[in-house]
């Protein structure tokens, strides 16, 4: 057991920490991963207590070039971490004195282990959005390229996973990429919130020191201070946007997966992903398995499952801290790791997929995908369109019973269904006349699919 006097908090106690309990309540096996940001934090609470004359500016320098020391030893990993003292937080502190003697107890005034933390995080999280952030782009780009590339590739567009009408491949692609462009939006939009500092609200009452919250929020780039004492140290909020705003980007990307995993199947055979991002079988020697893909679309219900923890963890806290909010760091850190994990494995795999451009058009020949071109083409003439939608499908029936596409059947069989019909039918049976026609904002035609890489473009620009 450790002893009594090692606790900083020890003072009303009367017996040592059980060693379980010790064991059971520390938390630096894991929130070590913010020492960086704990030091940061620690060095510009310093700086503001010698700006306010609690610190002397030799008690504050010593403290700063203290910390200094201690980040290069835990970064040289010349840093033995003790889970006595329970927290990064601890851990700092401790070995702070240890190097400067008593001016390293200075550095605790009017702050509390609670403002910290929650600063600490916020300051982890609001780095690693950033970093989220630009995988994300060098995902969106990746996909603008593959766009541009099968701006003209003709494929199957699926209701309900059956044909339905043909699109182009980069059409395909500008839907995913709208999907991203959302979700970098509400990144950007949750991290206005995680970057309020709660530093200063000291344990939950706010200090009686004549602290300057503005100074330090300006040092630590904060771009404001919580208002609240008592909200400052107790909310999780912004720590459960951004894993819900997370669960948003992996159910996209579980649904990328989907796509991929079946395009890649030999029964599909659109896509080939490169040789990197797939394994094989250990007794079937033909087997290429996605596995990046699948296990992507795996990752997914494990990043929803921690959203639900958050919200948990959260749901029954009477203000202020409770120490139920050591749970909400696993978490939130296995979120980030798997998110930017996943973001990454896909930004590299998306230029290393080979297009079957012959399988897709194939694909797209079959299933009637031009049907709706026919009905439209009929409402074209003057026949009324649940007429036209009648008369496409009995001309469909006759293509199942005869095995032909609509395209392949004579003028006089599609003649058959409907005197309306002439020559010029043939222009909108084809696949490519089927989405040259869609020729509007939104549409698959090839010319909509260039403007639409050429606007997405700019958007990532700015």
């Amino acid at each position: 057991m450790s002893k009594q006097s090692d606790k900083p908090w020890s003072g009303r106690f009367t017996e040592p920490t059980d060693a379980f309990v010790e064991a059971f309540t520390a938390s630096v096996s894991f929130d070590q991963r913010m020492y960086k940001h704990d030091i940061m934090g620690s060095i510009a609470h310093a700086s503001m207590l010698a700006k306010v004359g609690v610190l002397t500016k030799e008690e504050c320098q010593t403290i700063i070039d203290g910390l200094e020391d201690i980040q290069r030893d835990i970064e040289q990993d010349n840093f033995a971490w003790s889970t006595e003292l329970e927290d990064v937080h601890m851990n700092i502190e401790a070995r702070l004195t240890d190097r400067i003697g008593d001016v390293g107890k200075k550095l605790h005034t009017g702050r509390s282990r609670n403002d910290q933390v929650a600063t600490d995080i916020r300051l982890y999280l609001r780095e690693q959005i950033d970093l989220i952030q630009a995988e994300l782009i060098r995902l969106q780009q990746g996909l603008l390229q593959l766009a541009e590339q099968e701006a003209d590739t003709i494929m199957p567009g699926f209701t309900h996973l059956q044909t339905a009408q043909p699109v182009t491949l980069g059409h395909h692609m500008l839907a995913w990429f709208e999907m991203l462009l959302r979700d970098s939006a509400r990144l950007i939009d949750c991290r206005k919130r995680v970057n309020i500092m709660p530093l200063g609200a000291a344990a939950l009452a706010g200090t009686t020191y004549p602290i300057d919250r503005e100074f330090t929020a300006k040092e630590l780039g904060f771009d404001g201070v919580c208002e609240n004492s008592l909200d400052a140290v107790s909310d999780r909020d912004f720590a459960i946007e951004f894993t819900s705003a997370a669960a948003v980007i992996m159910m996209h990307l579980s649904r990328f997966s989907e796509e991929l995993i079946l395009w890649s199947s030999a029964q599909f055979n659109f896509v080939d992903l490169g040789d990197r991002f797939c394994t094989g079988s250990s007794i079937m020697p033909q087997k290429k398995n996605p596995d990046v893909p699948e296990l992507v679309r795996g990752k997914t219900g494990r990043i929803y499952g921690h959203l639900i923890s958050l919200l948990t963890i959260m749901k029954g806290q009477p203000l202020a801290y409770n120490k139920d909010n050591q749970e909400d760091k696993e978490p939130l850190f296995d979120t980030i790791d798997n998110l930017r994990g996943c973001l990454r494995l896909y930004a590299d795999m998306m230029p290393q997929i080979i297009v079957n451009r012959d399988a897709m058009y194939k694909a797209a020949k079959s299933g009637f995908s031009t049907a709706t071109d026919l009905a439209d083409y009929l409402v074209r003439k003057g026949v009324p369109f649940r007429d036209a939608h009648e008369i496409v499908g009995k001309s469909v029936k006759h293509g199942i019973d005869t095995g032909k596409d609509l395209s392949e059947m004579s003028l006089d069989e599609l003649q058959l269904f409907s005197d309306h019909i002439e020559q010029d039918v043939f222009e909108v049976l084809t696949l490519e006349g089927s989405v040259a026609a869609r020729n509007h904002i939104g549409g698959t035609a090839p010319e909509q699919v260039r403007a639409a890489i050429v606007k997405a473009k700019k958007l990532l620009i700015n």
